[in-house]
């Protein structure tokens, strides 16, 4: 049985050894795979910092619902989707101070005011969280179709050699058909781990876009709570 290093050396024989179309597709598949690794690495980084600082956010939001407050804080969590919608939402609301004479309407206003905010600020953060998906989807899909053209022109160029030497032996077949299936392996290589890195930031994607759901149904709730007119007008003043 073939040793490690002897399995590695020949492996990288065959690498150097192929021809410049196999060469070419090999690096393409090795940029793919580098570039998806690293978005991979990035985007992992990301949903962490998200995670920890909606975690915090939410602790101050809970603890105190004075919207100056909350949004003092909101500036320290600009990975926090959550955060960003309660922004949009104050900003939005607290425009509306110079137009609440009527403190019947102020309660209404404010929730259609920061429900329309706070849907553009979720699209944004959405669009924010799913940058560079994209590539991954695209390596997923297109990597093993390059191994695959990188394979059958190394069969081509072996049944070539098959005619050169007028030979189908072992001796003569296998270097061309290792080159052949060293782009399958590429190919796979880069592929497999798009696809589970794309799968699963898919699936964060989904759960932080549902709990903006709940956090923006939380704060049009809180607006629309029915309380004294005072005590609404006051709140939308303050930011929710």
């Amino acid at each position: 049985m073939p040793s490690t290093d002897a399995l590695h050396n020949g492996i990288l024989d065959l690498v150097l050894s192929a021809g410049p179309v196999a060469k070419t597709v090999l690096l393409i598949l090795l940029g793919f795979s580098i570039i998806s690794w690293a978005l991979i690495v990035e985007k992992w980084w990301q949903f962490r910092r998200v995670k920890r600082q909606t975690l915090a956010f939410l602790k101050i939001y809970r603890e105190g619902r004075r919207g100056t407050a909350v949004h003092a804080a909101v500036k320290k969590y600009r990975e926090s989707p959550l955060a960003q919608l309660y922004a949009a939402a104050y900003q939005e609301v607290a425009g509306l101070e110079e137009s609440l004479d009527d403190v019947d309407d102020a309660g209404g206003v404010g929730v259609e005011v920061a429900q329309r905010a706070m849907r553009r600020a979720a699209g944004h953060e959405v669009s924010r969280l799913e940058r560079y998906l994209p590539f991954l989807a695209t390596t997923a899909s297109a990597a093993p179709f390059i191994g695959l053209f990188g394979t059958v022109w190394g069969i081509m160029a072996a049944f070539q050699g098959i005619g050169q030497q007028g030979s189908a032996s072992l001796a003569v077949v296998a270097p061309g058909i290792s080159e052949a299936l060293i782009a399958t392996a590429f190919g796979l290589g880069a592929a497999i781990p798009a696809v589970i890195g794309y799968n699963y930031f898919v699936n964060r994607v989904k759960h932080w876009s549902a709990e903006m759901d709940g956090f923006a149904l939380d704060v049009l709730n809180l607006l629309a709570r029915p309380t004294a007119s005072a005590k609404v007008t006051r709140s939308v003043k303050d930011g929710l």
